[in-house]
């Protein structure tokens, strides 16, 4: 496990308790926060020792500062990486090239430029790769998004995703770095800045961390939750495959100390069938509206128009989509048949795309167009240049 924080712990217990059934362990964990690290070692032999009769001999977890040298730890099969959002491409394309298969939290990568990146790093090492896009497993995305593939409602015109917005102020007074934390580190590929609790994580318990909100290490909810939203919307239009043609945003970006992501926002964009896609602030939930009505999906509710709509099976040969029961499990049954998993590398490019070149649209003011074929926006320089940024040495990709 590398990276075992507020997420990392959550992420790191899932894997465990689905290892009893899958035969798989948890061998080594990671983070560049020894005091985090430590914690979840101690949470792990715990966990191994309450649950001795299914598990066997427990094995002898590791404790790793640098996830480099995890890498290298004999007779390891996979990492699932639940790093800052500006720290998920250079230990994906690291362990991939290691030759180790990858359970990834989303969103995927920071820049449409590092997502291409990644995708060649796992196919050209033949790698299993599943993004913690785990609403791809969730009973009530996947029967909203057959349901409309069917043509339940119609002709699909417009697709609307809300997103709940950011709050709070970061606390900008800078204090000594923690004897813990390899700040230099975590910092990584990104522009250094003078450290503050509200940069990096707590320092006591696992409460949000303020990173979450600060553009230096993070787009804010247009990727945090879009990269959620944004895939359900993908997966209901058939768009796995390509993205929007057009993009246009207006967003807030207050002052409130270190935290400068968006707050709320508007965005509105077409896909190449003519599909409108809606992007507003909201709960966090997707709508599907056909000419013959209307589905809505969240995590705790599925509705329609006429609830008509929701009733009856599939017919034999109309669109039948990827059935994943547990997103973890279905991870871990992946690597040893070696299939791909409901949430590949490309599906979450794509869908991580959608985000990425909204979050553009919203600094930039003015409406974009989008090529999905080429991975660029059609004579516009200044927006082609935020696809990627140079990394600050060494943490560079090659």
């Amino acid at each position: 496990c590398i990276g075992v924080g507020r997420q990392g712990r959550s992420d790191m217990q899932q894997a465990f308790y689905q290892g009893l059934d899958a035969n798989a362990r948890i061998v080594a964990v990671c983070d560049v926060d020894s005091k985090r690290m430590k914690e979840a070692q101690e949470l792990l032999t715990s966990l191994y020792k309450k649950e001795a009769d299914k598990a066997g001999t427990p094995p002898d977890v590791k404790q790793y500062g640098d996830y480099r040298e995890l890498l290298k730890h004999d007779g390891l099969d996979a990492v699932i990486i639940v790093t800052p959002d500006h720290w998920h491409t250079l230990p994906a394309i690291d362990a991939a090239k290691a030759g180790k298969d990858i359970y990834l939290e989303k969103p995927m990568t920071f820049t449409v430029r590092e997502g291409q990146q990644l995708i060649k790093a796992v196919r050209d090492n033949k790698r299993i790769y599943q993004l913690g896009t785990q609403q791809r497993s969730a009973v009530y995305f996947r029967k909203a998004c057959e349901l409309v593939r069917n043509g339940r409602i119609g002709n699909v015109h417009t697709i609307t995703v809300t997103l709940p917005p950011d709050k709070g102020t970061g606390n900008a007074e800078q204090v000594p770095v923690p004897e813990n934390l390899n700040y230099e580190m975590w910092t990584g590929p990104r522009e250094m800045k003078p450290y503050a609790v509200d940069r990096a994580h707590p320092q006591e318990g696992y409460g949000r961390p303020g990173w979450l909100q600060n553009t230096n290490y993070t787009h804010g909810m247009i990727t945090g939750w879009g990269a959620h939203m944004n895939d359900i919307a993908q997966w209901g239009n058939g768009t796995d495959e390509s993205g929007l043609v057009e993009i246009e945003a207006t967003a807030e970006f207050p002052k409130r100390g270190l935290f400068d992501v968006h707050t709320t926002f508007n965005a509105e964009g077409r896909y190449t069938n003519g599909v409108k896609l809606i992007q507003e602030t909201g709960k966090g939930d997707v709508k599907f509206e056909g000419d013959e009505g209307w589905i809505f999906v969240s995590r705790d509710k599925l509705e329609a128009s006429n609830p008509e709509l929701l009733k009856g099976k599939i017919p034999a040969d109309g669109v039948h989509l990827y059935e994943s029961k547990n997103h973890m499990m279905n991870f871990f049954e992946c690597i040893r048949s070696r299939k791909d998993p409901i949430s590949t590398v490309e599906i979450g490019h794509r869908s991580n795309s959608v985000c990425l070149i909204t979050q553009i649209a919203m600094k930039l003011g003015r409406k974009l167009n989008w090529d999905p074929k080429t991975e660029r926006f059609k004579d516009d320089e200044e927006a082609n240049a935020l696809l990627a940024y140079k990394h600050r040495e060494p943490w560079t990709i090659s």
